[in-house]
This record gives structure tokens, C-alpha cells and sequence, in this order.
């Protein structure tokens, strides 16, 4: 059926005014129909408020439709000869970049079931011919609002999920910053831990996503050590037996600590909480898992973690170098560490050395570094009678 482009209700389209530079884009409709007439008269009526795109068959439909900017909405002529308004509809679902676009059938036809195939398909609307002008515009106007609602939902969605992240990412740092200054203050530890982490899970061939995951969830590997008695921790690099057994019960408190999450950064917390002293040979503590049979990501923070506790500063020794904790590493690979991790953390180690080097421990204001009380304080050496003696300084 034909419609001129001068029926009655329909004037003559004005001069389409330019955009000021910098205003928002006007939304872009397709308009696909193989009647001149129906194109010329849609164009007409659009243009006042939208920009529009023509296509005159199916064909031309879909590579419109992939053309950038992608259009808003899609008024579809239902009846068309080579590809119908159904295939093109069906194959635009199937591209994700056309997916979201909605289409409005344009259709003669009043059978219901004729409708219902349409919705089937994707459509979301239908346009009756003969054409009436304010209803199409109601129906175009409708759609894309609730595109443009659908749109700024989205975008808040996003947003929030951002904000929930970080906040997130925020409380997991300060958990981890807590448990620093219970061990004494060398703020630079799970910094580090969590930079050697992503380099080794990156060298592993991981994903930039699965990295990011495990540099945030490591420094959380050994949280469980806040339930653990600070006198056990006092006596670290001489534990009884049963000290021993407190200490090992850090990894199964973290992990009750961190909870069981569907979300996979809190899942993998746990999981590193949990595993990273389990030993690749069967060895290892809580549960004596061995092989692939430790999560991945315990396997990589557990060689972060020991390169990290061997050069380090700690209480009673001095760090061992990079070459020398890499030469242990090594050694021991097959037996503690996972051989494939072992050979990522080779790989990566000029970075880690860089890393290493460029966080340092704040060492100023640490409280008793070696947990140990001085025997003796230091006798102030004489002074004039009028003169206080000094305070004696505080052991670290």
C-alpha cells in the first residue's frame, strides 16, 4: 500500500536546524520499508525530531543497522521481498552490537498470530498501516524514552557497582593495614604481597580481570592472624609445639573471618586465606593438599608470600637478597611451590625486584620491632647536677 508524502495532517516538512556544536546528539531512527512512498513519508514526519537513516530491503536493513552510530530504534517493514521484517529482526538479536536496538514492525497485517511471531522475534512494538502520523510518533517517542530510562539506569547501575568496589577494595587495604600494625607496623608488606601476586599471575598467563582479582583479595592472606594470642606472635622465630599449633590455626580463622561469597573477589580471598601454606608436595598445613589440588591462587601468593617473608625486614634477621630468596625459590620448586608457578615468578622477577625496591618499610615509629623487651635500660651517662638525665630510647 502506497501513502503519499502530502496526505492530509502531514505539512511539509521545515528546515532541520543544526545543532550547536557541544549539544547532545539527536537520537538516529532507521527507517526500512521497500515503498518509496513509506520512506519518503517517515522521513518527512521523523526529521522534525530525529535524525533518520534509510534502507530500502533487508540486505540493506542489517548493514544500516551496523553502521556507526548505531541506530536508536528501528521501525521495520514486515513485508519485504528477499528477507522479511522477521529474519531481519531475528538476525539483528544475534549481533551484540545490534542486540539492544529496538525494533518496531511496520506490518498491513492484523493477524494476531502474525504479531506474536513478531514479539517472538525481538520486536517490541507495531506500527498499523495505513500509517497514522501521531500515533507513530507516540509509539517512536515512547520507545525511545524508555530507551533513554533504560540507558541512565544502566549507567547508575554502573556507577554504584564502582562505588561498591572501591568501597570495597578500601576495606579489604584497611583490614589488611590493621593487621600490619598488630604485627608491628612494616606497612609496605601486603603492598608488596599483592604487586608480586599480580606479576607472577600476569607471567601465568592470567587475565588483566583475574589479576587485579588476586592483587586486591592477597592482602588478606594472613588476616586470620588477628585471632591468633598475641603472645604466640611474641615469640615468633621460637615457637613451642604449641605455639606452632596456634599459629597454624591463622589460615582456617581467615578464612571463617572472610566468609564464603558468591563474589569472586571475596571467594578468592578466602581461598588464599585459606591454602597458600599448603605445600605443592602434600606438606603443607591446614589440610595438607597437594598438586593442582590448591586453588591457583593459593599457589601464586604462596611463592609471593615466602619471597616476601625472606626479603623483608624482620625481627631478629637481616632481609636476604632478591638473587639468594630467588635461588630458594628455585630449589624448591616441586616440593613447596607448584613448578609452573615457580617458572611465572622467575619470569617476572625484574619487575619484582623493581617492586621490592621501590616500596619500602616505613620503619620510623614502629613500635618493638622485635617484640623482645630490652633486659636493661641503658644507665644515662653523667651529666651537670642541673641537667635531667635522658629517657632511655626504646628498643625496636
Amino acid at each position: 500500500m502506497s501513502i503519499e508524502s502530502t496526505s492530509p495532517g502531514i505539512p511539509a516538512a521545515p528546515a532541520v536546524p543544526q545543532a550547536p556544536a557541544g549539544a547532545p546528539r539527536r537520537p538516529l531512527v532507521l527507517v526500512v520499508d521497500d515503498s518509496d512512498d513509506i520512506r519518503a513519508l517517515l522521513g518527512t514526519l521523523l526529521k522534525r525530531r530525529y535524525d533518520v537513516r534509510m534502507a530500502a530491503d533487508g540486505h540493506e536493513a542489517i548493514q544500516a543497522a551496523a553502521k556507526l552510530p548505531h541506530p536508536d530504534l528501528i521501525l521495520l517493514d514486515v513485508e519485504m521481498p528477499g528477507k522479511s521484517g522477521h529474519d531481519v529482526c531475528a538476525l539483528l538479536k544475534t549481533d551484540p552490537a545490534t542486540a539492544p536496538i529496538p525494533v518496531i514492525f511496520i506490518t498491513g497485517r492484523n493477524d494476531p498470530k502474525d504479531e506474536a511471531k513478531g514479539f517472538s522475534v525481538g520486536a517490541v512494538d507495531y506500527v498499523a498501516k495505513p500509517l497514522s502520523p501521531p500515533i507513530v510518533l507516540a509509539r517512536v517517542s515512547a520507545q525511545l524514552a524508555l530507551t533513554d530510562q533504560r540507558n541512565q539506569l544502566e549507567h547508575l547501575v554502573a556507577e554504584r557497582t564502582r562505588e561498591l568496589q572501591e568501597a570495597r577494595s578500601q576495606l579489604i587495604q584497611r583490614l589488611a593495614r590493621a593487621l600490619t600494625y598488630r604485627e608491628g607496623g612494616l606497612s609496605g608488606r601486603t603492598t608488596r604481597i599483592a604487586q608480586y601476586a599480580r606479576l607472577i599471575a600476569a607471567a601465568a598467563g592470567g587475565s588483566e580481570d583475574s589479576c587485579e582479582v588476586i592483587a586486591q583479595a592477597a592482602p588478606l592472606a594472613d588476616i586470620g592472624k588477628l585471632g591468633v594470642p598475641e603472645v604466640v606472635l611474641r615469640n615468633a622465630d621460637q615457637y613451642s609445639s604449641q605455639d606452632w599449633e596456634e599459629m597454624r590455626r591463622h589460615c582456617e580463622i581467615g578464612a571463617e573471618i572472610i566468609g564464603e561469597h558468591r563474589d569472586p573477589l571475596l571467594a578468592a580471598a578466602r581461598a588464599i586465606a585459606l591454602t597458600h601454606h599448603e605445600r605443592w608436595d602434600g606438606q603443607g598445613y591446614p589440610s595438607g593438599l597437594k598438586g593442582n589440588a590448591i586453588p591457583l591462587v593459593g599457589r601464586i601468593v604462596a611463592v609471593a608470600d615466602a619471597f616476601e617473608a625472606m626479603t623483608a625486614t624482620q625481627r631478629r634477621r637481616e632481609p636476604m637478597s632478591v638473587e639468594n630468596a630467588a635461588k630458594v625459590i628455585a630449589a624448591e620448586a616441586g616440593k613447596q611451590f607448584d613448578p609452573a608457578i615457580v617458572e611465572a615468578f622467575q619470569k617476572a622477577l625484574p619487575k619484582i625486584a623493581e617492586v621490592r625496591k621501590s616500596i619500602r618499610d616505613e620503619l620510623e615509629g614502629i613500635h618493638n620491632l622485635d617484640f623482645a623487651p630490652a633486659s636493661k635500660p641503658p644507665k644515662p651517662a653523667a651529666k651537670p647536677a642541673a641537667a635531667p638525665a635522658p629517657a632511655p630510647k626504646r628498643g625496636r
